[in-house]
């Protein structure tokens, strides 16, 4: 691996738990306790699931033959004496040979059925009911397709990973203010406390949840931009403390590898999904609803971009 300037291509994944991980693995020429350190960074957010899957795959996923997979990323909100929900839920579908990934966020109110619950509701408590198992659960059997991996990550927490690799910047499209931290339109440098604040606003935007989807979606993209830039590789300790203490994966170290190496051309073409719907009370209770003919129609679309069509 090269020793010098960064690789594009490590710059394409839009998962943080990746976007640190597998960009940091290219500098293992800096020095054996660089490696070390990752090695025993991956191990320790390695956390695999034995789950039945809802939506099985036809054959176990090869990455070996570079075959298209899924993740499932789960930005947790979580409380004081609570287990939390995932206030972010974004499905990702990479495919090689389309040289393409695509982004899909899932409102958090979305109404669904809780598999392993029985019963339909919000989305985003399914990880409050089982976890990342009933979350996985759910949003395959709503999708219609296999997820393969998860990265789970401590919401509060991001604000280290932000600050770890010395702050982002964003195009911010709308005028806003968060308690006395004002947002103004244009180009804007956050650091981790800002960039959380920022990617959790939707009271004051005319576009509710979308637009607090689109934020993180920025705010992730500003992380792995900052995160291949050779000052933040110098970094790297910070970047790893941060990434140990604030996520989860049951992505492996020689997964990421396997990611780096057969993937990588997947950036050229990254599409941003959204789910079309609208807002009803049920029962005094607020959800986003989903036509069935539209959830068929991003099912239809992930599935080819998954070669399962």
């Amino acid at each position: 691996m090269s020793m010098g300037r960064p690789k594009k291509k490590r710059t394409w994944l839009k998962v943080v738990l990746l976007v640190v991980l597998i960009g940091i693995v290219g500098v293992g020429a800096y020095g054996y306790s660089i490696y070390h350190n990752l090695q025993k960074t991956a191990k320790g957010v390695h956390t695999p699931i034995d789950r039945d899957p809802v939506v099985e795959r036809p054959s176990k996923l090869d990455m070996k033959k570079k075959e298209p997979f899924s993740v499932l990323m789960l930005g947790i909100d979580q409380r004081e004496g609570d287990k939390g929900r995932s206030d972010t839920m974004i499905v990702m579908t990479v495919n090689p040979e389309k040289k393409s990934m695509e982004m899909l966020s899932i409102p958090r109110d979305t109404r669904v059925e809780i598999v392993g619950k029985g019963v339909d509701d919000k989305i985003n408590h399914a990880y409050a009911f089982g976890g990342v198992e009933m979350s996985m659960n759910t949003v395959e059997k709503y999708l219609d397709i296999p997820i393969d991996y998860y990265v789970k990550m401590n919401m509060e927490g991001f604000k280290d990973i932000v600050d770890a690799v010395g702050g982002v910047t964003v195009k911010n499209d709308l005028d806003f203010s968060v308690g006395t931290t004002h947002f103004p339109e244009g180009e804007i440098s956050l650091n981790g406390e800002e960039a959380l604040k920022y990617s959790r606003m939707r009271k004051e935007d005319p576009r509710g949840d979308f637009g607090r989807q689109l934020r993180q979606r920025q705010i992730i993209q500003a992380v792995m931009k900052e995160g291949a830039s050779v000052s933040t590789l110098w970094k790297y300790d910070d970047m790893l403390k941060a990434v140990g203490n604030n996520v989860e994966t049951n992505i492996s170290l020689d997964e990421m590898k396997s990611i780096q190496k057969n993937y990588g051309d997947a950036r050229k073409h990254v599409e941003q999904l959204q789910i079309d719907g609208n807002g009803a009370k049920i029962d005094g209770i607020w959800y986003y609803i989903v036509p069935e003919e539209e959830r068929m129609n991003v099912q239809n679309r992930l599935k080819e971009h998954l070669g399962l069509s």
